[in-house]
């Protein structure tokens, strides 16, 4: 019997963390299932991120032009003419990464949500209390979410979870030269981003006579630009922050750079911890809950206490005045993805998901 796997995304050519892990995805589990991506806000965009040869693309709104998700009665007609998508004589599993809720379940067919969030944001009406009623995400047969450590919390929402991380599709060949003077920071310029927060830890280091030559990389696009270019000139550190568009070849940006700081107010799972540590660059990083204290160990960089923007600022000054400890660390951050979050460490478990 075929093996089909359909992957539901909500727009297939927007660049973020969710459109790059379903391509690394594809490229994971496309030998073994024949892949399909539906994409349900596009018409007939490109991809954000290379797919493997064979994976089909469903532009959901160009097949239904009155698509949307607003009102209850839009989630069902979804969910309804979604499963009209599934072959009928082969065994189907349902990727969820955003929009879908499977009210109606397809014979043959397993629905799985691989939840990006964390619990907090997410669910937080449900941090102290069970829920009354159950909640949709039951729907599911298999809820996949990224952290061990907020197990506990979805326990309370899904009797079926499994902890799979994020992971790098390949380890790139090449690794940063440690001698460069180059902080980068990569993400959308948006609030939780913590950009702005990170534009103040550069002033205070900006202070230091000894690093005059460093600049700070902040790549991406969002709805804070301008508020973030506006923040840089007023504190006139304009000749040291460059910002620079969200580009498709971001290994140019880590092997320019020699550092990586992560602002973020919370995260689910980076991937940016994972591909600045494959290029083989430390870390500094706010520990808020859950994604990067489970990639940032002592041996590849340093976790703050979030808030404590002096402590931030510390520690990326020490980073900056000792090459020899970048090359440690960043070795250390490279040890970690190839040891915890390669392919060949990954496999094995949405394997095991997928064998019901």
């Amino acid at each position: 019997m075929v093996k089909n796997i359909f992957m539901v995304v909500k727009n297939i050519s927007s660049v973020g963390g969710i459109n790059r892990v379903v391509s690394n995805l594809c490229y994971l589990l496309a030998k073994d299932y024949k892949i399909t991506i539906i994409s349900c806000t596009t018409l007939e965009e490109s991809p954000a991120f290379e797919m493997p040869i064979g994976v089909c693309l469903i532009h959901f709104k160009k097949l239904y032009p009155d698509f949307c998700t607003k009102s209850f009665l839009d989630k069902l007609k979804f969910s309804y003419r979604f499963n009209k998508l599934l072959p009928k004589d082969s065994q189907n599993f349902v990727i969820v990464h955003q929009l879908l809720f499977p009210f109606f379940k397809a014979k043959n067919t397993t629905y799985i949500r691989l939840y990006h969030g964390n619990f907090e944001t997410g669910f937080k009406k449900y941090l102290h209390k069970p829920p009354l009623l159950p909640p949709r995400i039951r729907l599911f047969d298999i809820l996949i979410i990224l952290s061990a450590k907020q197990i506990h919390l979805f326990s309370k929402l899904h009797p079926n979870v499994k902890v799979i991380p994020n992971f790098l599709n390949d380890l790139p060949n090449t690794t940063t030269n440690h001698t460069q003077k180059v902080v980068l920071s990569v993400g959308r310029f948006s609030e939780e981003k913590g950009f702005l927060r990170l534009i103040d830890i550069w002033f205070t280091v900006s202070k230091n006579p000894h690093l005059k030559e460093w600049k700070l990389h902040l790549v991406g696009d969002g709805e804070l630009k301008e508020r973030i270019v506006a923040k840089i000139h007023s504190l006139g550190l304009e000749d040291s922050i460059i910002p620079k568009p969200f580009t498709k070849n971001i290994q140019e940006e880590y092997l320019q750079a020699s550092i990586y700081a992560l602002s973020s107010h919370y995260e689910a799972f980076p991937m940016v911890l994972l591909e600045s540590g494959s290029y083989a660059l430390p870390s500094v990083s706010f520990d808020v809950p859950n994604g990067p204290s489970e990639i940032i160990q002592e041996k590849s960089g340093f976790l703050i206490p979030d808030k404590n923007l002096q402590g931030f600022a510390l520690k990326l000054q020490l980073l900056m005045e000792n090459t020899h400890l970048r090359k440690r660390l960043g070795e250390g951050a490279r040890e970690i993805v190839l040891e915890r979050f390669s392919k060949k460490a990954i496999k094995p478990k949405w394997q095991e998901a997928l064998n019901i």
